[in-house]
């Protein structure tokens, strides 16, 4: 199941508590005062890792609480540090705190961390509390609470080329085609359910990310359809590459509308490299007029055939670079 939001209370370990404690050898009556300190508390770290793609570990947990660190002891002994937490998580996430849209973490990288609840410091010992005038101190501290609170999470799949088209347009079948991503292809509205990603591999060493993003329908960017709570996805890519069907009557039209809810969610997603594609060319009979309406060039491919396949593998990498 692919999970991209979910929501975690997360707390993190209290600091343990400051010794009272004097010195106790022989031949030294009255020894001054040795109370450790306390340990710290666990933290809550969020770590990214390449080999996930969704939060479904994390929502049916939904809490993570560390340890807390342990009392200082006599001789100067400092607790032990209490036990990190380490939540695993997809390249790709964010992190925010429940009803605060300030983004605290956006690991975009494989093995980036980032301490999202400190655990609490640990309490002085009576050691620290001797003055001159106070020999003897029987005063110690206890540790401080860890940072704790509800945190939402949120998946923004990462790729190089987001593949943008209303249902049934060939998104999953070019995608299948030209990688070994296997997502589910039949002939009717919203197969795909899911964001898919495959590796594009072209040249001798080189290759690129695409993602499957679930069909779009007028009004997506307002709630309508499925594919409107996928679009979020899109912000991620560095290339929008629109598939229209080549036996749409109304191409241009269709891009169009595709283009306003694009824009429509994010008015900044205008300034991403574009390209445009004409699919199913083995089955095109009679080209609608509406096709000479586009001012940029449109690629024609069938993702049946192969035919054009390679120059459109060719436009996208030079569009990535």
């Amino acid at each position: 199941m692919f999970i991209d939001f979910t929501e975690v209370e997360l707390i993190a370990g209290d600091g343990g508590k400051g010794s009272v404690s004097f010195r106790r050898e022989k031949y030294i009556p009255k020894g001054g005062p040795d109370g450790g300190d306390g340990g710290r508390g666990g933290h809550i770290v969020f770590k990214s890792d390449s080999n996930l793609q969704t939060l479904q570990d994390i929502r049916y947990r939904r809490k993570y609480k560390a340890e807390k660190g342990s009392g200082g002891g006599g001789a100067r002994k400092t607790g032990r540090n209490g036990k990190d937490v380490t939540v695993l998580v997809p390249v790709g996430t964010l992190l925010k705190r429940k009803g605060d849209p300030t983004i605290l973490a956006d690991l975009v990288e494989n093995g980036q961390t980032v301490v999202i609840c400190s655990g609490g410091k640990g309490g002085r010992g009576n050691i620290r509390f001797k003055t001159s005038t106070n020999q003897a101190p029987r005063t110690s501290q206890p540790g401080l609470p860890g940072e704790s609170g509800d945190f939402e999470i949120e998946l923004k799949v990462l790729a190089d080329v987001g593949l943008v088209g209303m249902p049934n347009a060939g998104k999953s079948t070019l995608l299948a085609r030209i990688s070994a991503a296997r997502p589910k292809i039949a002939d009717y509205p919203f197969t795909t359910l899911n964001p898919n990603l495959g590796i594009v591999k072209y040249g001798d060493y080189s290759s690129f990310v695409m993602a499957d993003i679930p069909g779009l329908i007028e009004g997506a960017s307002s709630g309508k359809g499925l594919g409107h709570q996928f679009l979020k996805h899109i912000e991620r890519n560095k290339v929008l590459l629109y598939l229209i069907d080549g036996t749409d009557e109304t191409p241009f039209q269709t891009f169009k509308t595709l283009e306003n809810e694009v824009l429509n969610f994010n008015a900044d997603l205008a300034i991403k490299p574009t390209l445009i594609c004409q699919t199913k060319s083995d089955i095109v009979q009679d080209l609608s007029e509406e096709w000479n309406l586009f001012d940029s060039e449109v690629l024609v491919i069938s993702s049946v055939t192969g035919d054009g396949i390679n120059a459109l593998i060719s436009k996208l990498s030079k569009a990535i670079k």
